[in-house]
């Protein structure tokens, strides 16, 4: 792990009603501006930010959730243009909002698109349907695979929101190298914001890792599939020796727009992983050895 710094910044980003695509671009480009003019290197964004682009459909497909996945499609190569530009242009890697990918008629994918300074893209898309989602809108699964991404300074991958809440995903991560874990959310009650903390806080101590938490705020009664956003950005290590006593890097305001920064050192990894008052992440690198599978499913008859 390198002793460098990493620079990180977390979206807490509200959904906007826009009259073109090109009003939607200005504001990317401002927010994206100002991460890179703090010095930020790794922009996390969240879950379904790119639902604010249902603004430019009629009102009758707004408001369908049945439909509106297909007709968001026509915005889809520009959204990654845009990201794919302005990571290029700023010197960012960028994980752009995550967009409803429609496949076919039984087939939409929850997708986070990652853009790198060289332009080159890649996504990861999400794992576990929330019950919105599954029972709802229609949108499915992924294929069950983590992917891990490595730049010249970080390994990292990508929970996203729902996903975090279950330990597999970050834990195949970390162990094929991911350092910090992102996490775009999109949530609409205290409750959703604080499933989805308590699972990033939780993540990291097991893993011994960062994660990162960016979440969507405010309302949009015109789009039903976002009509209502709450949450706070986030920060987290694990509690033990280089770390607060909390493993709280750092917080935002709730419901305040504004990108929160954090300086990671991704040697305090390696340090709290060999030396901590507890070796969660050794202790599960001896039970994976060997191992075809991360575990194994016992039933137990009471």
């Amino acid at each position: 792990m390198s002793s460098l710094l990493v620079k990180v910044a977390a979206a807490l980003y509200p959904i906007d009603f826009f009259q073109s695509f090109s009003e939607w671009q200005s504001k990317t480009e401002k927010w994206v501006s100002e991460a890179a003019e703090q010095k930020a290197k790794y922009l996390l964004f969240p879950e379904y930010g790119s639902m604010e682009l249902t603004s430019l459909l009629d009102e009758e497909v707004r408001q369908n959730l049945a439909s509106q996945s297909e007709a968001l499609q026509k915005y889809w190569p520009e959204f990654n243009k845009t990201f794919q530009s302005l990571a290029q242009r700023y010197q960012v890697y960028i994980i752009a909002p995550s967009f409803p990918v429609y496949h076919s008629e039984t087939h939409t994918t929850n997708r986070v698109g990652v853009f790198s300074p060289s332009g080159q893209y890649d996504f990861q898309d999400k794992l576990f349907m929330t019950r919105f989602e599954d029972e709802e809108w229609n949108v499915q699964a992924s294929e069950p695979e983590v992917k891990v991404f490595k730049t010249e300074d970080l390994s990292f991958s990508i929970s996203t929101c729902f996903d975090v809440e279950f330990a597999f995903p970050a834990l195949a991560a970390a162990h094929a190298g991911a350092e910090i874990i992102f996490v775009p959310s999109c949530t609409e009650t205290a409750k959703g914001v604080h499933r989805v903390h308590i699972g990033a806080r939780a993540r990291a101590l097991e893993n011994q890792i960062y994660t990162v938490v960016s979440q969507t705020i405010g309302e949009a009664t015109w789009s039903p599939a976002v009509d209502l956003n709450n949450g706070f950005a986030a920060i987290y290590s694990t509690p033990d020796v280089g770390f607060t006593d909390d493993g709280v890097v750092a917080t935002s305001a709730w419901n305040q727009s504004a990108w929160l920064y954090a300086d990671l050192r991704l040697s305090h990894l390696s340090r709290v992983r060999s030396s901590g008052a507890v070796l969660n992440f050794k202790r599960h690198q001896e039970f994976l050895k060997d191992k075809a599978e991360l575990y194994r499913i016992i039933e137990v008859k009471l």
